[in-house]
């Protein structure tokens, strides 16, 4: 049997020496080293040989067997650092070059539109501050001229946060006006602000509307302050925004907390006035209300509305940002569709 163990190693080292590729090896190694491989019946065998015999031929097996894993693993490795060498060789993959570099993020689009018209404001001497998104109904409604059961309130759809009906109650505030009150309680006239924020009406969302928006609110109050300070100030921040050709328009309009109020509105983006389904025919396009602070808010903020006087307003970012690039459902702005993001 020893003889047969010489034998079954010289034939399967030179037989091992032609192999060229891993499936070969592969296919040499279930021969000589499987289950059911010449080596494994000898190594089963050994129990029935004799005493003496059977210590010389055990051995002897597990030393072929030792040889057979050794030569297995060198040709394994060899094999396989030439197939490495020769997918190299064939490959024109340059493994000196530099990684390719990550797409860098950027910011959304309505962000972009909020930086912009704040900077137009800044330029002209307004502050931009913040304002927290869960408001009093006192700052959101009651201070703002709007009392419980006012009819004004109907153009408000509030997301509650308390049940309770009183000045404390919580809720999401519906606009960015009440830092109009915060800040004229707390700062003395002269005052130059704008106020960008997110905002939260309880409707449907549709192409036009949506339950979470971004509003600027702006308030400027002092000495002096007339209705034409405030139509000098939008007249510019219409230009700055939509080109130097826009045309803009004043009409007026009813907001509780201004008198008297206006809507500002500016030639159509699309038809340049003559008239489209974007405008509804009437080649103008709202972009905001405005209006001279109402006395009575002035007074309920400690401010002296014989002395003082100023304007307040506030915007819709969806809907300049909407006009600016002639996108047509607000929900694009909350997608998660890069496609229409990386047009920004």
């Amino acid at each position: 049997m020893e003889r047969e163990l010489d034998q079954l190693e010289a034939a399967a080292l030179e037989e091992l020496s032609q192999i060229d590729d891993l499936p070969q090896l592969e296919t040499w190694r279930v021969r000589y080293l499987g289950k059911k491989s010449a080596l494994t019946s000898v190594l089963r065998g050994v129990a029935t040989l004799a005493s003496e015999e059977r210590k010389a031929v055990g051995a002897r097996a597990n030393t072929v067997k030792k040889s057979f894993q050794i030569q297995l693993a060198e040709k394994k490795e060899s094999l396989s650092l030439r197939s490495l060498d020769e997918s190299l060789g064939k490959s024109s993959l340059d493994v000196t070059l530099p990684g390719r570099p990550l797409p860098y993020g950027r910011m959304h689009p309505i962000t972009q539109d909020i930086i912009e018209i704040c900077s137009v404001f800044a330029d002209m001497g307004f502050q931009v501050i913040e304002g927290p998104e869960v408001e009093r109904d006192y700052y959101n409604f009651e201070a703002l001229n709007i009392p419980r059961n006012h009819p004004a309130r109907d153009m408000f759809a509030t997301l509650w946060i308390d049940s309770r009906e009183d000045s404390n109650a919580r809720l999401l505030r519906t606009h960015t006006s009440p830092m109009q009150i915060r800040l004229m309680e707390r700062q003395k006239p002269p005052l130059r602000f704008v106020v960008p924020g997110r905002t939260y009406r309880y409707e449907a969302t549709d192409a036009t509307h949506d339950w979470m928006f971004h509003q600027v609110e702006g308030l400027a109050i002092d000495t002096d302050i007339t209705l034409r300070d405030l139509k000098e100030t939008f007249f510019e921040f219409c230009k700055n925004i939509f080109g130097r050709d826009t045309r803009v328009r004043f009409r007026c309009d009813y907001f509780p907390f201004v008198e008297p109020g206006a809507e500002v509105a500016i030639e159509c983006v699309k038809c340049k006035g003559a008239g489209c389904r974007l405008c509804g025919g009437t080649g103008w396009l709202e972009i905001l209300g405005s209006g001279m602070v109402h006395p009575d808010v002035l007074a309920r903020c400690g401010v002296d509305p014989s002395v003082y006087s100023g304007f307040a307003f506030g915007m819709g970012v969806e809907r300049i940002s909407m006009l600016r690039h002639s996108v047509d459902d607000i929900r694009l702005f909350c997608s998660d569709d890069f496609r229409f993001l990386r047009q920004f």
